[in-house]
């Protein structure tokens, strides 16, 4: 017999019915634009977030998307590439992409929830929250290489600068 031959059910119906339970708990403006997603907007510190989570039944994976409004024109994209394999060496769950279909760089991370496992409020509040902190880090890199024409490796090394002290 292999492994693949066994089936557990799930209890729940969808994964997306918890995030739609912990986003009204916290008083989150969301949409639920289908049975398999759910999609906020969430205010950083730099610039709104676009939040989608989804449900990837045929993976067993509850997927987040957080996309911010930094178009990335042509002329950008292969110093935008290098951010992304310069960021993606310093974040330890999820990374970084471009979509390409809208030119713009967006966060992902998956919760894989196999055999049936459900979703904790607490494991939808960790993996929303390290997204935001992932782009909240790394924002203002992105918008250097884009905006202003930086070189990935500056743009990194000024956003990772750490103050000491009170002046």
């Amino acid at each position: 017999m292999s492994l693949s031959e066994f089936e557990i059910e799930r209890r729940q119906s969808n994964p997306v019915d918890m995030i739609e339970f912990v986003a009204a708990t916290n008083d989150w403006s969301f949409e639920r634009s289908g049975e398999d997603e759910i999609a906020m907007t969430v205010a950083g510190k730099w610039t709104d977030y676009h939040v989608s989570f989804s449900w990837m039944e045929d993976v067993e994976a509850l997927h987040l998307a957080c996309a911010f409004d930094i178009r990335v024109p042509e002329l950008r994209v292969t110093e935008v590439m290098r951010l992304l394999s310069f960021v993606n060496g310093q974040v330890l769950m999820g990374h970084f992409d471009l979509w390409r279909q809208e030119d713009v760089v967006i966060f992902r991370q998956s919760l894989l929830l196999a055999g049936g496992a459900e979703p904790t409020n607490r494991q939808v509040e960790v993996l929303l929250s390290n997204a935001l902190d992932s782009c909240e880090a790394y924002f203002q890199a992105f918008q250097f290489v884009v905006w202003s024409g930086m070189e990935a490796k500056s743009a990194l090394d000024a956003v990772l600068f750490e103050t000491v002290g009170e002046a």
